[in-house]
């Protein structure tokens, strides 16, 4: 194993640190771990022939010819005027070099970029140019462009990593506050209980608001193709579906309570447990989807929502069947 990550980290040395991906694969580390499984040597444009002669050293494999022309060093540059601020470049960028906010004009940091050109396709206005780099036109000798590419190699790398650390905590820090707001949703029944403060009429809006919320995301869920995209919907559908039990059971609590003692009223009853067998179907529904797809965390969201409103269908037939006997017998 230490072998192999030496091998690696040899490899990833001597890749210029673009993360262009013209090689296939979604950076320069993912490349240097994709040779060393045996991919060929011979996909990295902006390395060009010094760096498959390298490779070739490294691994002990014969040099061969590029399989695209080789490219020298780029910079993008945005034409401010012409920019409408859509951020799809900054979201693009692999290393963080473009600065702006939505609406406003965008810049490249030239110093950082790394002439990679994934912000070029996103451009809606088509407004990004790639030109030659201007630290290496400057650079008049092979001593000076051998430091210049050293110093591009460095900061690609550092500030590639970086990126990918910011994007793992942010999307950590979001699994976070849904799990929180979760469970928050979970307690609110008890607390609802206690400051009952919202009429039916308007726990049924609320209602009505949430069932059409879940059925686009249900949508959305299902025409997604991002594995992680469908994870992050089911996690959005739970927490959805259990705001509406929360307000099923707060509806329930309702009817019961308006009813005279005589006159439990049946009819509020009838309704909770069709509520109850509404929100069982939608939840097969999600679980034969997530089936279909092979998504086991869909499948574990969409289960956790059947054993909810299996539960609250029990409740809710169990009222209803309480107070049938009672009905017509004399106090």
């Amino acid at each position: 194993m230490t072998g192999q990550h030496d091998l690696i980290d040899a490899i990833d040395a001597e890749l210029p640190q673009t993360q262009c991906g013209k090689c296939g694969q979604p950076g320069c580390r993912p490349y240097a771990e994709a040779i060393a499984q045996g991919e060929a040597i011979n996909r990295c444009p902006p390395g060009g022939e010094r760096t498959v002669a390298r490779l070739a050293a490294i691994t002990g494999r014969p040099e061969i010819a590029l399989e695209q022309p080789a490219q020298p060093p780029l910079t993008a540059y945005i034409r401010e005027d012409e920019c409408i601020g859509c951020t799809k470049c900054i979201q693009a960028c692999p290393v963080d070099a473009i600065l702006g906010a939505a609406k406003l004009m965008h810049t490249v940091i030239v110093d950082q970029c790394t002439g990679c050109e994934l912000c070029v396709a996103p451009c809606p206005v088509d407004c990004i140019d790639l030109l030659p780099h201007p630290q290496w036109q400057a650079a008049t000798s092979e001593p000076q462009q051998q430091r210049y590419l050293a110093y591009r190699a460095d900061q690609g790398r550092k500030r590639f990593e970086a990126r990918q650390r910011r994007l793992a905590a942010q999307a950590e820090a979001k699994r976070q506050r849904r799990a929180q707001r979760l469970a928050r949703t979970e307690h609110q029944p008890a607390s609802a209980a206690q400051t009952p403060a919202l009429s039916p009429s308007a726990l049924r809006a609320n209602r009505v608001r949430l069932a059409a919320a879940l059925k686009r995301l249900t949508r959305q869920q299902q025409n997604a193709s991002d594995v992680a995209q469908r994870q992050a919907l089911a996690a959005r559908i739970a927490e959805h579906q259990a705001q509406l039990d929360a307000l099923d059971r707060q509806l329930g609590q309702h009817a019961s309570q308006a009813t005279a003692p005589r006159d439990p009223g049946p009819h509020q009853k009838r309704m909770a447990v069709n509520a109850a067998e509404q929100s069982l179907r939608k939840a097969h529904q999600q679980l034969a989807h997530a089936e279909r797809q092979h998504d086991p965390a869909a499948k574990a969201s969409a289960q956790q929502q059947i054993d909810r409103a299996s539960a609250m269908l029990e409740q809710a037939r169990a009222a209803l069947a309480s107070q049938s006997p009672s009905r017509g017998q004399p106090s």
